[in-house]
Order: structure tokens, then C-alpha cells, then sequence
């Protein structure tokens, strides 16, 4: 048994199927979190406060949420974030550098973030060079912004490989 078996039919979730409606393509992850109705509603509200406009461009803000997923490999993230880092401008051999943590393509500013989002994801703190580098670059206001797209993708990576939520065919 999957979680996309167990979760709702986006005819019983009005949120689910109005965002599968304007992609025009379904969605597990939200199908499964809808089973908690409440919390997928107060989730897509952070979400889109971290990930919408804000301090932080729309650029760095797929390429951390891309490193983070590829450090937990989680396979559903990262395929869903490789469509929109693209619209984001990224291109092909940024994302492969992103995948492979070569970092040829990218600036120092964007290195910094990188390290950071990366750190942070693999030992839940950070040294203080990283940190303060990656201060360097970011404002207070930005690099709470940055820390919490790390902390978001965090989320999402482990909700969808802890419950094995399938991509979408």
C-alpha cells in the first residue's frame, strides 16, 4: 500500500484540485498531505511565504532548495524543483553542478549559500566560517529568508521519502 492510495481524491479536497487544475498536472505530495486538511492549508501558506517573493532572488532560492534535496536524495523534490529552478534561469550544467557539488558555474555569493544550505542539511548546524561567509553576502533579513528555505526543503524531503510519496507519472 502507498500513501498516493491512501490520499485524498482532489475531488474531496478543493485546495488539491485547484492546484492540480493551474498545473494541469496531479500532485502526491499534496494528495497525501491533504489527509491532515488543516496542516496542508497552514503548510501552502508558509510555503508560499518562503518560496514567493522576498529578499532572496527566485535563482538562489532554487538552487538551495535543489542542493538540500539532492544531499537527502529525495528524488520527488528534486525533480519538481529542476522544472521551476529552470524557469528560474538556471541552466543544464548549473544543475549538474549542482547535483554533483562542483560549483564551477556559479558565483561567490551563490557558493556561499550553497555551502550553507549544504552544511546545515547534513549535520543540522554549521561551522562558523560557513556561517559567517555566507553572512557576508546575505543581510539579517536575507539570511533568515535563506535559512528557512533550507529548513522548508528540509521538510518536504523528509515527508516525501519518510512516506515514499511516488512521483507523478
Amino acid at each position: 500500500m502507498t500513501y498516493t492510495t491512501l490520499g485524498v481524491d482532489p475531488a474531496q479536497n478543493e485546495t488539491v484540485a485547484a492546484i492540480e487544475k493551474k498545473s494541469g498536472e496531479p500532485n502526491n505530495f499534496l494528495r497525501v498531505m491533504a489527509l491532515r486538511p488543516e496542516t496542508m492549508e497552514a503548510f501552502l501558506k508558509l510555503y508560499g511565504s518562503v518560496l514567493g517573493p522576498g529578499t532572496v532572488d527566485r535563482r538562489i532560492k532554487e538552487m538551495v532548495y535543489l542542493a538540500v534535496s539532492y544531499v537527502n536524495e529525495c528524488a520527488y523534490c528534486a525533480t519538481h524543483h529542476e522544472k521551476t529552478a529552470r524557469k528560474a534561469g538556471l541552466t543544464g550544467d548549473e544543475l549538474h553542478d549542482l547535483r554533483f557539488e562542483t560549483n564551477q558555474n556559479f558565483t561567490a555569493k551563490e557558493q556561499a549559500a550553497l555551502h550553507y544550505a549544504r552544511e546545515l542539511t547534513r549535520t543540522a548546524s554549521v561551522d562558523d566560517g560557513v556561517r559567517h561567509r555566507a553572512e557576508e553576502y546575505f543581510p539579517p533579513e536575507q539570511f533568515v529568508e535563506l535559512t528557512m528555505i533550507v529548513a522548508l526543503a528540509n521538510f518536504t524531503n523528509r515527508f516525501n521519502n519518510g512516506l515514499a510519496v511516488p512521483l507523478e507519472h
